[in-house]
């Protein structure tokens, strides 16, 4: 999942469209990593709604929070049978408060998304949205399970500061 947290954050700098030591030094845009994994047996899958419980850790400048959550589709198709998933987010935010201490990223965030699988699966979500501090997703998300199937949908992901 290395190569998954480096492309995210490549693709946060190149959409914010600076390397990533500028964009933190310009305006108090900062750059973080969430990533996020479904926790084992937790899937419920209906033709029209799924959800499964996750355990997330946001990671910036070698210090690491974490939060727990849920996530599937509101509204759409999931015909599939997944195990062993993760997503890796960007964060961006134009506060100076997204450290890891600050638990800024707690909220909802909703968008789209599309993923299948056949033995090894992939997938791609467009979230937005956010806790109190109007704390946002890169609207990217790179997704990996294995199973078989496919969904895509309205998507979400409900997170806050782990107890």
């Amino acid at each position: 999942m290395k190569s998954g947290k480096v492309l995210a954050i490549a693709l946060a700098a190149a959409c914010a469209g600076a390397p990533l030591g500028q964009a933190q030094a310009e305006g108090g845009l900062e750059v973080g990593v969430l990533t996020c994994s479904v926790v084992p047996g937790s899937r419920l899958n209906l033709l029209i709604r799924s959800t499964a419980d996750v355990k997330c850790v946001y990671a910036k400048g070698g210090q690491t929070e974490e939060y727990v959550g849920e996530t599937g589709i509101a509204l759409g198709l999931d015909l599939s049978f997944k195990q062993d998933e993760k997503m890796a987010f960007t964060v961006i935010a134009a506060s100076e408060d997204v450290r890891p201490g600050a638990k800024a990223l707690g909220g909802k965030y909703v968008g789209g998304e599309l993923s299948a699988a056949a033995g090894l699966g992939l997938g791609a979500k467009a979230l937005v949205g956010g806790g109190a501090k109007n704390i946002g997703l890169q609207p990217l998300a790179l997704e990996s399970s294995t199973g078989i199937g496919a969904s895509g949908g309205l998507s979400f992901l409900y997170i806050e500061p782990a107890p």
